[in-house]
């Protein structure tokens, strides 16, 4: 395990329903196993299930470490991951994610729902406004985020966002591609 870049942990937003296509969760599985590989410790949502739950599943048969941060109010419900390196429970969803960011050196966003875009648009939105340099990557297999990136060219071309803002996520393929975009990104290779 070795990790030659200023990367040491990814945050991972993904989905937490185990009704979206298991293609999703493969995915989820090979990102963890990749991080793993390379020495990444994951820092997610601290649910057991879905592709999140596949996610921390494959860091840790793989030999990783994975941090998972959940509000009480779903540890109470039993989402919970009981078999992580560590899980920190927080009082709300907005001290979950600030947590999860701090934790962090970079962002991989997986196929998810609601909460993953938000996730996704809040860090977005901290990197335009300054408050954190870290980079972000989407990984789109079979074009599963198509539609989200046409709306941020709508938003470029309509003059509500800048094309510099609407490119600070990274979108790619697949897992190995979202590793290799951070990584670059956070040695300052590619914009």
């Amino acid at each position: 395990m070795t990790n030659n870049n200023q990367l040491a942990s990814i945050c991972v937003y993904c989905g937490s329903s185990e009704s979206g296509p298991a293609a999703h969760r493969e995915l989820a599985a090979e990102l963890g196993r990749l991080m793993a590989d390379r020495g990444l410790a994951l820092v997610y949502g601290g649910g057991r299930a879905g592709v999140m739950g596949a996610v921390a599943d494959a860091v840790l048969l793989a030999g990783g470490k994975v941090t998972g941060v959940i509000p009480d109010f779903l540890m109470q419900r039993e989402h919970g991951h009981k078999g992580v390196t560590s899980l920190e429970v927080v009082t709300s969803m907005h001290e979950r994610k600030a947590r999860m960011a701090e934790l962090s050196d970079g962002f991989i966003v997986l196929p998810g729902g609601l909460g993953t875009l938000e996730e996704l648009f809040e860090v977005v939105t901290w990197f335009q406004l300054g408050l954190h340099d870290k980079p972000i990557a989407v990984v789109n297999p079979d074009g599963y985020w198509d539609s989200l990136r046409d709306v941020l060219d709508t938003a470029v071309e309509a003059g509500y966002a800048r094309t510099e803002n609407a490119n600070i996520a990274a979108f790619v393929d697949n897992a190995t591609d979202a590793l290799d975009k951070l990584a670059a990104r956070a040695t300052g290779l590619t914009p």
